[in-house]
């Protein structure tokens, strides 16, 4: 280990008390190492969706010939032990043994390392109380005194409590520590990589609809959210779209402490991800460093305001909702139509602008991973000027198996404008449609679909009869 990387520890906080330890040397990393090959550190980072990320970290360390520990302490809380791989760059390196160590410094684990052993109490009043520490709990303490009596000390009266030293092996931060075997000492760069939970991202969608409600101004933003323990400085971004399968298998997780605090970084919208194909999924890459602090929600431009033509549907199946007409915003994303660019899941909120040319939101919808070519279809909200029914007028059993359903569904448009309304039927087993007063298409094998044209401000009914064998 450099022996830059000792540092003595004066005090440490234990619960409403603190810890004044003796000044003695205890192993953690300094600022100053780290200040040293930070010119010499490339970062790059690779988040999934689903709470993952790789970390690939290249930095110089110091070793010694022959064999030597080296530690690191600025890894993320949430580190994956098992997927770490640390590889020597340039001259040999041989890695003999590798530990993650994460038996934090706190409270509880610094008292238990003293149990038996004495410590010093100095109550608020100016008493000091020293004895070995019998016991301990969010309430109280129970010393023995050096007379062999026992004292019950409250620790809301504790000022401070005096330990001589940190116990051996507690860390202040988690640790990955190597035992290494090089051919010759001094700075040796090396490339370590390790996956790491606490980092995910999900896209943010905004829309704004033009007044006729015939297009739409996409925009999109990358919200990446940090609380895996560490902080990314000047790191190369990349963001994988797509399911990729992992076993669930329980790892040796640590939770960041204290409490968390949500930052918003807002980026540059001008520079934005370049996005390939990668596998079977979708690899988006930020054009330019960008340090991702922990505890931090940052944002991101994901792509330009893209242009594209929507059309406004009206869309009710009464089995689902048996008053209410759904409103469908559908685009399709197709380069020669203003977008073509894989959409990775996430919230599309919609606005739309007033008569007074105020910005109102709409409604919104989340969408799944959509390629290009495909439709994207997002429904914001319910009509409020058109009323739907639909009444079941007549059930016949033909045969034992088949029976015949008269089905009426009466529109209402209220609206100043003539409407169309897609009517969906859901049916099951074998069926077929008989005696229906308008066209329909079979949509798949469970929806029957049909256009009804309603005029301003008037009602129109359509009536047909299903047959289904069971």
């Amino acid at each position: 280990m450099n022996p830059s990387c000792l540092v003595p520890v004066p005090t440490v906080t234990v619960g409403l008390f603190a810890v004044v330890l003796a000044l003695g040397s205890v192993v953690v990393a300094s600022s100053a190492t780290a200040a040293a090959t930070a010119a010499d550190r490339e970062l790059r980072l690779t988040v999934y969706n689903d709470n993952l990320a790789l970390v690939s970290d290249t930095r110089t360390i110091q070793v010694q010939a022959g064999q030597s520990n080296v530690e690191l302490a600025d890894v993320p809380a949430q580190i994956d032990p098992t997927s770490v791989h640390l590889k020597g760059l340039g001259s040999p390196l041989e890695v003999l043994e590798q530990n993650f160590q994460y038996d934090l410094a706190s409270p509880d684990r610094i008292l238990q390392r003293y149990l038996d052993q004495p410590v010093d109490a100095a109550l608020k009043g100016g008493e000091l109380k020293s004895g070995a520490l019998l016991s301990f709990d969010g309430g109280s303490l129970v010393l023995r005194r050096p007379d062999g009596g026992v004292s019950l000390v409250t620790r809301a009266e504790v000022a401070d409590l005096r330990l001589p030293t940190l116990p051996e092996g507690l860390r202040t931060r988690p640790t990955l520590v190597w035992l290494l075997q090089a051919e010759k000492g001094g700075a040796t760069p090396v490339e370590l990589s390790y996956l790491t939970g606490g980092l995910s991202w999900h896209a943010e969608y905004v829309a704004v609809a033009d007044e006729k409600d015939t297009s739409m101004d996409l925009s999109a933003w990358v919200s990446l959210e940090n609380s895996s323990g560490a902080t990314y400085p000047e790191a190369n971004l990349q963001l994988i779209a797509g399911d990729v399968q992992r076993v669930q298998a329980p790892l040796p997780m640590m939770k960041s402490r204290g409490g968390r605090e949500v930052m918003m970084a807002m980026a540059d919208a001008s520079q934005g991800f370049a996005e390939e194909t990668f596998f079977e999924y979708h690899l988006y890459t930020l054009d330019r460093p960008t340090t991702i602090a922990d505890r931090e929600t940052k944002q991101v431009s994901l792509f330009p305001v893209a242009s594209t033509p929507v059309k406004k549907i009206y869309e009710y199946n009464g089995q689902r909702d048996a008053k209410k007409v759904r409103i469908i915003l559908e685009a399709e994303n197709k380069k020669e139509l203003g977008m073509g660019m894989p959409l990775p899941a996430g919230k599309v909120r919609v606005y739309k602008k007033d008569s007074r040319g105020d910005l109102q939101f709409v409604g919104e919808d989340q969408i799944d991973h959509t390629p290009k070519n495909e439709k994207l279809r997002l429904g914001v909200g319910k009509a409020f000027d058109i009323v739907a029914e639909r009444v079941e007028l007549s059930q016949d059993r033909i045969t034992d198996r088949v029976f015949d359903r008269t089905i009426q569904v009466k529109l209402r448009n209220r609206k100043t404008e003539a409407v169309e309304v897609v009517v969906q039927e859901s049916v099951w087993g074998d069926w077929e449609i008989r005696d229906a007063s308008l066209p329909f298409v079979k949509k798949d094998a469970r929806t029957a679909e049909f256009r009804v044209a309603v005029a301003a401000d008037t009602e129109a009914i359509l009536t047909f009869t299903v047959r289904q064998t069971s």
